[in-house]
């Protein structure tokens, strides 16, 4: 993970609008009670993160876009926070926090998920958990990422939006693709992103190798049964 594509300061400022809390969040909330130290990883903008916070709990966000943490500095509520710049290499392996999450599909931009997961696993104490969600390869999201079934125009506090995607490459699990984002001045904002799209065994067997246990997959955020496009996971440090 890199400030590429989260750079640009118009489109993180519509990051939020684009990705308001919904049930994801009050899922991620709720995992959260009685937690008194959490790990947001992949946090962004802040916007869980800031959520998160509670008398006597300490929440830490880490990410690696420092145009992301900036805004997310900036916020309401802010200060209560301890927010960390860097990849997973940042994250301190105290072994003392009661919960680790990394919503928006943070792994998924990833590729040595792996060794993500060992470094998550040393910040957690015996029984501490970790959560996340990825898209299911199996729906493959992808075959729809075109400028034919994705362009629209919106009006944003940036002015009047025209957006779309384009496929660029997809090989062994792996999506690339640039999202267009033009602004009322013509200029496009084009910004790549690389998806890794890994099923379900794939993931587990990753946790599994890195000491979790207890792996549930679920298909939502309300406990579905495993399947639809999303899946939400939840393991156990042994």
């Amino acid at each position: 993970m890199t400030d590429d594509p989260y750079g640009d300061e118009q489109l993180v400022g519509l990051y939020d609008l684009d990705n308001p809390a919904g049930d994801d969040h009050a899922y991620y909330r709720a995992l959260a009670d009685g937690a008194r130290k959490v790990v947001d990883f992949g946090c962004g903008t802040g916007l869980l993160t800031r959520s998160l916070v509670a008398p006597g709990r300490v929440v830490i966000g880490v990410d690696p876009s420092p145009t992301m943490l900036g805004y997310a500095r900036r916020q309401p509520g802010a200060d209560a926070v301890t927010w960390i710049d860097g990849d997973f290499l940042a994250v301190e392996p105290a072994g003392d926090a009661d919960l680790v999450i990394s919503s928006g599909n943070t792994l998924m931009h990833i590729d040595n998920q792996a060794e993500v997961f060992k470094r998550l696993a040393g910040a957690l104490r015996p029984g501490g958990v970790i959560s996340f969600e990825s898209r299911n390869p199996a729906a493959r999201a992808w075959e729809q990422w075109t400028r034919e079934a994705t362009y629209g125009e919106r009006d944003t506090p940036a002015g009047h939006l025209r957006e779309w995607l384009d496929l660029i490459e997809v090989a062994d699990g792996r999506v690339i693709f640039d999202a267009h984002n033009v602004f009322p001045d013509g200029h496009d904002a084009v910004y790549r992103n690389t998806l890794y799209f890994r099923s379900a065994e794939e993931i587990t067997a990753d946790l599994d190798a890195a000491g979790f246990a207890d792996v549930t997959v679920d298909g939502g955020w309300h406990g579905e049964p495993a399947g639809s496009r999303l899946m939400v996971f939840r393991a156990v440090v042994g």
